[in-house]
């Protein structure tokens, strides 16, 4: 959103409506600011009505323009009025905005429910209540809901960027059914199909990281299914779909917007090597950003090239700050564990827990540590410590 979406000129007319502020998460000095307003996944976008820093409106995904504007409409609405309208949906919405800004997604899902029931049939935020609903059965793991929305919202929905989030949003929660769960093959069949109908259609409107997004779930699918040729063209498609998109990129900028999609296509195809020219590019046009260097790394290691696997993760580590450090640290020590070098593997596992362990509230995760943790105890027994 950053490049496609933010630089839009009709955004200028928002400037005096809201006072912008953009997050580092990974940056140690917003940890307070990530204990005070948590979110689940990036990016998250939340409005603040500054007279109780409560959280008037939140949105958990990426926008459109038209999104971007309905959104930011509607949260003028929820501070300076502190209801909808009016209308009962209208109020409903209101209630279950504030639940969701908070993140208690049973009530919200509850409140967002009556907002659906009470709407008219030209209601505006249908789609966005919608989405929110079914993040909020996805967060709470209630899949037999969330499937039975996606499937019955998709009609309505056609043709706008709501539909392709839905859609993908009911396959992932298909796909988390139990395995005894009645009819979930059946389940996981038609919103497949749906996915596969939304992303094949040249005119989508939904963004481009989102098209990716739902490729993931449809990788999922055919894994599920055990169809290995499946599996393959879907990965194929979804490579094919981000090359197209980073070719059509104006700057290169919006080019490395794809580069983390593209590795992982690669990646999951078994062909690391495609991703080399690209990062090597981003390399190149953004010296002071670790990202490039630590997907190179990525890549190296896959490639089994040991050494520019590590000459990456060293270049990547003399640039990145915050959590991210970790999985350039974990790289490197996998690394030169491959290339046998279990005592400087161990010393970068080392670092890696300590640097764990100090990250500051909002930034620290326990289970993060205890999975660095699990490693390197595991590596000490593989290889314990000469004597001092």
């Amino acid at each position: 959103m950053r490049e496609f979406v933010f630089p839009d000129a009709s955004l200028t007319s928002r400037a005096g409506q809201f006072v912008w502020l953009a997050i580092n998460i990974e940056d140690e000095k917003n940890a307070p600011f990530m204990v005070k307003f948590p979110g689940e996944a990036v990016p998250t976008f939340a409005v603040v009505d500054s007279k109780d820093e409560s959280v008037a409106l939140r949105q958990v995904g990426s926008m459109t323009v038209p999104q971007l504007h309905a959104f930011l409409d509607r949260a003028r609405i929820a501070v300076a009025s502190g209801g909808g309208g009016g209308q009962e949906a209208d109020e409903a919405l209101r209630a279950a905005d504030l639940h969701y800004g908070a993140r208690r997604y049973k009530e919200a899902a509850e409140a967002y429910r009556l907002a659906l029931d009470k709407a008219p049939a030209d209601w505006p935020h249908y789609g966005r209540a919608v989405e929110a609903l079914l993040f909020s059965y996805q967060q709470s793991s209630d899949h037999d809901r969330c499937v039975d929305l996606a499937q019955g919202a998709l009609k309505r929905l056609a043709g706008t960027p709501s539909e392709l989030t839905v859609a993908a949003g009911g396959l992932d929660c298909a796909l988390a059914l139990k395995a005894d769960a009645p009819d979930k093959a059946s389940r996981v069949a038609a919103t497949e199909a749906e996915v596969r109908r939304i992303v094949a259609d040249p005119k989508v409107t939904a963004a481009a990281d989102d098209v990716s997004g739902a490729y993931t779930f449809l990788v999922q699918a055919r894994r599920a299914a055990k169809d290995e040729a499946g599996t393959r063209r879907t990965l194929e498609d979804w490579a094919a779909y981000l090359e197209g998109a980073a070719a059509r990129a104006q700057t290169p900028a919006q080019r490395t917007v794809f580069d983390s999609h593209r590795l992982a296509a690669y990646l999951d195809l078994g062909h690391p090597e495609r991703a080399v020219p690209m990062l090597e590019a981003s390399e190149r046009d953004f010296p002071q950003d670790y990202n490039p260097a630590a997907r190179l790394a990525a890549a190296y290691q896959a490639m089994k090239d040991w050494d520019k696997a590590l000459a990456a993760s060293d270049r990547a580590l003399r640039l990145v700050y915050g959590p991210r450090k970790l999985r350039v640290l974990d790289i490197k020590a996998e690394v030169l564990k491959s290339k046998g070098d279990l005592a400087g593997a161990r010393r970068t596992l080392e670092e890696a827990v300590a640097f764990a362990d100090a990250l500051p509230p909002g930034q620290r995760s326990d289970a993060r540590v205890a999975a660095l943790k699990k490693k390197l105890d595991s590596l000490k027994a593989a290889s314990p410590a000469p004597p001092s």
